[in-house]
């Protein structure tokens, strides 16, 4: 049997939840709590319960529309996930122009399934909502930050490859940036 995990708000951590409530009329505080997500994900690399929670009580909303946000968008990890988020789009535009391929083809190539992360911890692998990007499909997002388009299975094995070069070249840089 586990233990509930617990998440304690920080000293540091409710400054900078002061400071971005600050941008809001009193009374509409909870308008800050896509950037409280943001806060705890870059803080702990991910979204828990616990912290959802918390979120909650700080912002004096129900919990539970605290969850609905971290499960409505892609950038909230409500998990650990490996150091390299690989997002792909599987959308309708995508997915005419192979998007379901590509993703079927970093899972083999990395031998994850779908929302798996690898052994090592470098890669998860997951489908995501439209990215915007339809005319340069397939497209995907790595890290919720670099959009990357026509991913043909040879840029696939390139990105993986380059991220991997990356990842062994600079361990410190790439540890402190997951988490």
């Amino acid at each position: 049997m586990s233990t509930p995990e617990t998440y304690q708000l920080s000293e540091a951590t409710a400054a900078r939840f002061a400071r971005e409530v600050a941008k809001y009329p009193a009374d509409q505080k909870q308008s800050a709590v896509m950037a409280c997500l943001a806060i705890v994900q870059q803080e702990l690399g991910h979204v828990s319960r616990a912290s959802e929670d918390a979120i909650a009580a700080y912002l004096g909303m129900p919990a539970i529309a605290v969850y609905e946000v971290t499960t409505f968008y892609n950038m909230y990890n409500q998990r650990k996930l490996g150091q390299f988020k690989l997002n792909v789009c599987t959308n309708l535009p995508c997915q005419l122009r192979d998007g379901q391929k590509a993703l079927n083809h970093l899972c083999e190539k990395l031998g994850v399934e779908e929302g798996g992360t690898t052994v090592d911890g470098l890669f998860t692998v997951q489908k995501s909502e439209c990215l915007g990007a339809c005319a340069d499909s397939p497209v995907m997002l790595v890290n919720d930050r670099q959009m990357c388009s026509f991913m043909s299975p040879q840029r696939l094995d390139e990105l993986v490859d380059a991220l991997k070069a990356h990842a062994a070249a600079h361990p410190i840089a790439a540890t402190a940036a997951t988490n």
